[in-house]
């Protein structure tokens, strides 16, 4: 497979030299250990283990001596929520050595189900999330209608995005899908069957974009609204779904307090609803909103956690898909998968409440273009490039 640089990997450079720990985080197959791997090749001495070869996990069996025979190096565990009674020992070990950069963890479930490392870890580790490729750094500069439709229709994933065609690519989004409800999922504790969360899950994909509505989805199903939250939180820890809330602004307005749900992955949505080709996803009713969640992924990819993403609606429907804050800082994003997007009065009167500091139109467009005062229509990689350059 090819090897696509990350943009992560100078952040996680510089984190390991601020942080006894750095964990790594994200879904399954994004890439954490080809990254782990290609940032090991450089220090000398550094050691990686995957938790899931048990050869490797038995060289832990005395992981005091371990890390005794193995002090000053750089230490990688790879799947680390596979062995959470390693936190406690960790802490240990990281206090005794009394320096930056002793330990990278790579894992595939947030902070929040890693409790053990957030409680036994606090103060000497920083958490940093790897997404499956983002469309900038597949793509580089170019602005590659061809490449953009690809990694949309495939999503991210590399085994996903690099196959040889699209039918290997459904493929293997096909065999990812039932490998993590069968093993994965049980392995993060979820003891729901995989036949249960499988229809849970594609029925959040005819949900992508859209107010979610748990009632409606455990009757669906059979279930109580807690058990269906359940199953939310469990996709949402293990970076399959997004819940997007609703802005809370003093704008003398009631508004929405209803979450959206969105796949975080395109190629994933896609294969749940069984869309292989543009022409299977042009002519499906999830096309728009699908753009939509493609967009969102992939600004907060980039963005990496450092502003605030809200959506903003109304109650007389006044909306905006994505309000960016930071400090008293505020950005409009609105996303239309027309190649010739036109703005309903509606949209002026949100941002004429909400007064961002600036409103970009993403479209499948070649070209910026104006479309209003202080609003542009955009490529999606021209708004990125804007993006970092006011981060």
């Amino acid at each position: 497979m090819n090897t696509i640089p990350r943009l992560l990997e100078k952040q996680v450079r510089r984190w390991l030299e601020q942080f006894p720990a750095v964990a790594l985080l994200g879904p399954r197959q994004c890439g954490k250990s080809t990254l782990a791997r290609t940032l090991l090749a450089g220090i000398p001495g550094a050691v990686y283990l995957d938790l899931e070869r048990p050869s490797d996990l038995a060289r832990l069996r005395d992981p005091e001596a371990f890390f005794e025979v193995n002090a000053g190096r750089l230490i990688c565990l790879d799947e680390i929520q596979r062995e959470p009674e390693l936190f406690p020992v960790l802490r240990t070990i990281l206090d005794a050595g009394q320096r930056n950069g002793q330990l990278l963890l790579l894992g595939s479930a947030s902070p929040q189900f890693l409790r053990q490392s957030s409680e036994s870890l606090a103060g000497r580790i920083g958490y940093l999330e790897l997404t499956p490729f983002l469309l900038s750094e597949v793509a580089g500069n170019k602005n590659a209608p061809a490449i953009l439709r690809t990694h949309w229709r495939r999503g991210g994933f590399p085994r996903s995005f690099l196959a040889e065609s699209d039918a290997a690519s459904m493929d293997w989004r096909g065999e990812f899908i039932r490998t993590f409800l069968e093993r994965d999922l049980p392995q993060l504790g979820v003891g729901v069957p995989a036949g249960t969360m499988h229809r849970f899950w594609q029925m959040a994909a005819h949900f992508h974009g859209e107010l979610w509505n748990a009632s409606k989805v455990g009757q669906a199903l059979g279930v109580t609204h807690p058990t269906v939250q359940g199953y939310l939180r469990a996709l949402e820890s293990a970076y399959m779904l997004r819940v997007l809330q609703p802005l809370e602004a003093n704008l003398k307005k009631r508004l929405v307090k209803t979450p959206k749900v969105y796949l975080r992955d395109s190629g994933l949505l896609h294969a749940l609803l069984r869309l292989e080709t543009d022409n299977d996803l042009l002519g499906h009713p999830v096309y728009g909103s699908s753009w939509e969640g493609y967009v969102i992924e992939q600004v907060l990819g980039v963005l990496g956690g450092r502003w605030e993403a809200f959506f903003f609606r109304s109650s007389s429907g006044l909306e905006c898909d994505l309000v960016l804050q930071r400090s008293r800082r505020r950005l409009v994003i609105e996303c239309k998968a027309s190649t010739s997007p036109e703005l309903t009065p509606d949209f002026h009167r949100a941002l004429a409440d909400l007064q961002p500091e600036a409103t970009w139109v993403v479209a499948p467009v070649r070209e910026p273009y104006p479309i209003g005062k202080s609003i542009s229509v955009t490529p999606l990689l021209e708004l990125i490039k804007t993006l970092q350059k006011m981060d």
